[in-house]
């Protein structure tokens, strides 16, 4: 069994940009497979960084992403280090290219990595709640971040 960390992030006072919030609050209400662990990061690139030094086989983010889609479109990304990229401590940003540098330079070992984006309606805009098309995405987000972690090599609940 490996150890799966489903981090998700954004901001819930900009709109659709809280859609890893959300998806992060229904998986912790569900039973998931042993070795999965959900955790709400918000905005907080650093705290992220700090759960990745502590082993994980693999990572799932969660996060809204503009990407030039439909509004909800669901998408699974692959974030590729860059061997050059710079560390940058970001305590209020969650690039994951970034986050995982800085995993690297403080002496860890960056996990696999997926990140399941949700295409925006609105994406920067001050206010509480998803758009119609990026709420409905949820539960199939839901869905696929489970069947990752099962493809990751979590056991079954």
């Amino acid at each position: 069994m490996k150890r799966i960390l489903v981090a998700g992030v954004g901001n819930v006072f900009l709109g659709d940009d809280g859609f890893g919030v959300e998806v992060s609050r229904r998986l912790a209400a569900r039973a998931l497979p042993e070795g999965v662990r959900v955790v709400d990061f918000g905005i907080r690139g650093l705290d992220l960084t700090y759960a990745l030094l502590e082993g994980w086989d693999a990572a799932i983010l969660v996060d809204a992403a503009p990407r030039g889609g439909q509004p909800g479109t669901l998408y699974v990304l692959e974030p590729q280090l860059d061997p050059n990229a710079p560390a940058a401590i970001e305590p209020h940003a969650m690039d994951p290219v970034k986050v995982l540098a800085l995993v690297r330079e403080m002496g860890g070992t960056p996990p696999v990595m997926r990140v399941v984006a949700c295409e925006p309606a609105e994406a920067g805009e001050f206010e509480m709640g998803l758009s119609p098309a990026v709420k409905a995405a949820v539960d199939p987000a839901v869905a696929l971040v489970e069947e990752l972690a099962r493809q990751l090599g979590a056991a079954r609940a």
